[in-house]
């Protein structure tokens, strides 16, 4: 399936979310380094509900250490600083989609050693700042398993 990978979150209850959003989608989850909370901190585990046992996570010290073990076909990212739109995007298995902190975003170091190719944004009206972070990653989640035929549904 595909991994998504949270690049320095930030607030407990959006992790928490999309560790349920994992457990019922059958996506892999990755949390890179530093995590802005422990990861039995009670918001995070309410949020989760009694998915945690279900979902396939992992947190790893660096995105470089993530890259690494994993070896994703394709790595792509969200950013607000793009034209291309995330319907425009063909999702693959074993892609990669980072997402940033919730205060800031994917580092633009980060974004420079991705393909453009594989950039893209959310559409939102004109001055907004961004989606909630489950939002988010639960609309490109789905978009994507759209695009796999809902592999492993029932």
């Amino acid at each position: 399936m595909i991994h998504l990978v949270l690049v320095n979150p930030e607030i407990p209850p959006n992790t928490g979310n999309i560790i349920r959003l994992c457990a019922n989608t059958g996506y892999y989850l990755h949390l890179i380094k530093p995590l802005g909370f422990d990861l039995d901190n009670r918001n995070l585990v309410r949020a989760g509900l009694d998915y945690h046992d279900l979902v396939l996570l992992k947190v790893h010290e660096t995105l470089e250490i993530f890259i690494q073990d994993i070896r994703p076909n394709r790595i792509l990212a969200t950013t607000a600083h793009t034209k291309k739109l995330y319907t425009d995007i063909k999702f693959n298995k074993n892609d990669a989609i980072l997402f940033g902190p919730e205060s800031k975003g994917l580092n633009k170091s980060v974004i420079d050693i991705i393909s453009t190719n594989n950039i893209f944004k959310l559409p939102m009206i004109q001055n907004s700042r961004s989606l909630n972070l489950s939002n988010a990653v639960s609309i490109i989640a789905y978009e994507s398993w759209k695009q796999l035929n809902f592999e492993g549904s029932i």
